[in-house]
């Protein structure tokens, strides 16, 4: 099975939910709209797919987006220089 069958057996979720899933899962923040902004003008958002005119967010890639906000551990302030 490829990465394209995995990711459509697996649970995907709307914008709403998916940003509370974000905030539950990592307590980073996020809320719908700035997941609607950066489907539109960035391409540093979470992956979604399309079904319809609903976007929907495998779970996975909100894993990897989520993580990929959280900075490493550090210290001290100082520290974050230099980590970065």
């Amino acid at each position: 099975m490829d990465t394209q069958e995995l990711s459509f057996t697996e649970r995907h979720l709307r914008r709403k939910e998916a940003a509370q899933y974000v905030v539950d899962q990592y307590n980073v923040p996020c809320s719908p709209k700035t997941l609607a902004k950066l489907a539109c003008v960035s391409s540093d958002g979470p992956p979604f797919r399309m079904a319809g005119r609903f976007p929907l967010y495998p779970i996975s890639g909100l894993d990897a987006w989520a993580k990929s906000k959280i900075g490493p551990l550090v210290r001290s302030t100082s520290e974050m220089r230099s980590a970065a």
